[in-house]
């Protein structure tokens, strides 16, 4: 995505059922397995919204795995 034009566009944050988060193009269709998690703006808004919620960026799935069994 870096390759391309960006200037003007509007992007999404997107996020996918291990809660891993993206940035996609507003006005594309998303991508199976990825929903909008309701942020949109610039690429670069997006991006550091992103670093503002996403913490921890094991997958759902590891990491409910490690809290069952005491990782």
């Amino acid at each position: 995505m870096s390759s391309e034009n960006t200037d003007g566009r509007e992007f999404l944050v997107v996020v996918n059922n291990e809660e891993q988060y993206s940035v996609w193009f507003a006005d594309r269709e998303l991508p199976l397995g990825w929903r909008a998690e309701g942020t949109a703006g610039t690429r670069q808004e997006c991006l550091d919204h992103i670093a503002a919620v996403w913490t921890d960026m094991r997958p759902r799935s590891v990491r409910e795995h490690l809290a069952a069994h005491g990782g």
